[in-house]
């Protein structure tokens, strides 16, 4: 958007901040407003000047944008969201981060673009081009990954990516805050077996269908990278944006033995684990057989309310 002075000065008239604009206009040009003037997004507060508004506008005094930043799951997400919010639309950030020369001076590819995104308020101007902004949130990531927190990582056997696709998948899999670290470490138990990670939520987002409450067999058929019961570790990129909270449970994780967990049969949202495969099958059972009565219920309710 190409900013001038006189699609300004036309704005404050239509908009009736200003009514005399030889007076505005003999202001601004002794302050060299036309050509110092940017697009941008500026808050004229009740009573301004007309002094304080040109030196507004010359010194580019823009009022910030509040991005808040919560949990996100596809690059597309991304680009639509900061799309809505600044100047440069979803399509040039989409075109941004699709190309892979775009995102290498900061050590990212299209794959892991998404570990540099980090739930957090930020405050920007809306006048931003995609790399500007992105790479206003690619400083995030590198403030975040210290020597401390980048060691901590790989004494777990992990890198920061990896450490951010781990904590995707273990913040899809539970709200718990106290189970989180024990999730990662199930994960993290198997992965250093070789064994495929088969976790519910990458066959979700490998579907992208995020409505799903229970996974079938035909949905672990999907052919997808990021369906992690059918290809061995860690898909090749997050399949959504966690919590530093969750980030930090998957960095403190605990010495576990275990290697499969599933839902508890009370529908509490909260996890039983196991060490063997038989203990697991009878625990699993037990929460597909609650399944089965909890559908049964809400079939014969739904029965009776059309009768």
């Amino acid at each position: 958007m190409e900013a001038t002075y006189s699609s300004v000065l036309k704005t404050l008239v239509d908009s009736q901040i200003i009514s005399k604009t030889g007076t505005f206009d003999f202001i601004a040009k002794q302050l060299d407003v036309p050509n110092r003037i940017k697009p941008g997004r500026f808050e004229i507060k009740k009573g301004m000047s007309l002094v304080s508004i040109a030196r507004m506008f010359r010194n580019n005094n823009q009022l910030p944008v509040k991005l808040v930043i919560i949990k996100l799951r596809t690059k597309e997400n991304l680009s639509a969201f900061l799309g809505k919010r600044f100047e440069c639309d979803s399509a040039s950030i989409q075109q941004f981060i699709n190309n892979n020369d775009s995102l290498k001076d900061a050590g990212l590819d299209t794959n892991t673009i998404m570990t540099s995104i980090f739930p957090n308020t930020y405050e920007l101007i809306w006048a931003q081009t995609p790399g500007n902004l992105l790479r206003r949130l690619f400083a995030e990531h590198k403030r975040f990954w210290t020597e401390e927190k980048t060691a901590l990582a790989q004494s777990k056997g992990l890198t920061p990516t990896t450490a951010y696709i781990l904590a995707s998948i273990v913040e899809e899999e539970s709200n718990a805050k106290d189970e989180k670290d024990t999730i990662a470490s199930v994960y993290m138990n198997r992965f250093k077996k070789g064994m495929r990670l088969q976790a519910d939520p990458t066959v979700k987002f490998a579907l992208k269908d995020f409505t799903l409450k229970r996974i079938y067999e035909k949905h672990l058929l999907v052919e997808s990278p990021y369906n992690t019961y059918r290809n061995t570790g860690f898909p090749p990129g997050p399949i959504c944006t966690p919590s530093l909270e969750t980030i930090n449970a998957v960095l403190q994780m605990p010495s576990t033995n275990y290697l499969y967990f599933v839902a508890k049969s009370d529908f509490s949202g909260r996890h039983v684990f196991s060490a063997t495969y038989e203990e697991h099958l009878i625990k699993a059972k037990e929460f597909q057989q609650a399944q089965d009565e909890q559908q049964k219920i809400k079939a014969a309710r739904e029965a009776k309310e059309k009768n």
